[in-house]
């Protein structure tokens, strides 16, 4: 499992990108991926394309990053997720929360 995040130069988008299993596991990077930055992005990419596992843990960390961007208000995108990650995300009514691709 491997976490990198990326702010764009404007600071105003960040990117998360998830590498191998996404699960409880991945809890101290992801939230470090995201808390460590002084200035709050506009909007927040976690981009799946290297993942291969998602579990309901991550679910857990997608609203905690979500309440960490401003809540209802929050632009978190969730983007580059197979079709087996894509399923878990509508079963779990993220894609009201969440803009997937």
């Amino acid at each position: 499992m491997l976490i990198a995040s990326e702010v764009s130069l404007d600071g105003k988008k960040l990117t998360i990108a998830i590498k191998g299993r996404f699960d409880f596991g991945s809890h101290h990077a992801f939230r470090e991926s995201y808390e460590r930055f002084y200035k709050v992005p506009e909007v927040y990419v976690v981009d799946l394309k290297e993942a291969t596992y998602m579990d309901s843990s991550a679910l857990g960390m997608l609203l905690l990053l979500r309440d960490h961007a401003g809540g209802d208000k929050a632009q978190v995108q969730v983007i580059n997720s197979n079709s087996d990650v894509r399923k878990i995300l509508a079963i779990s009514n993220f894609d009201k929360l969440f803009h997937i691709r």
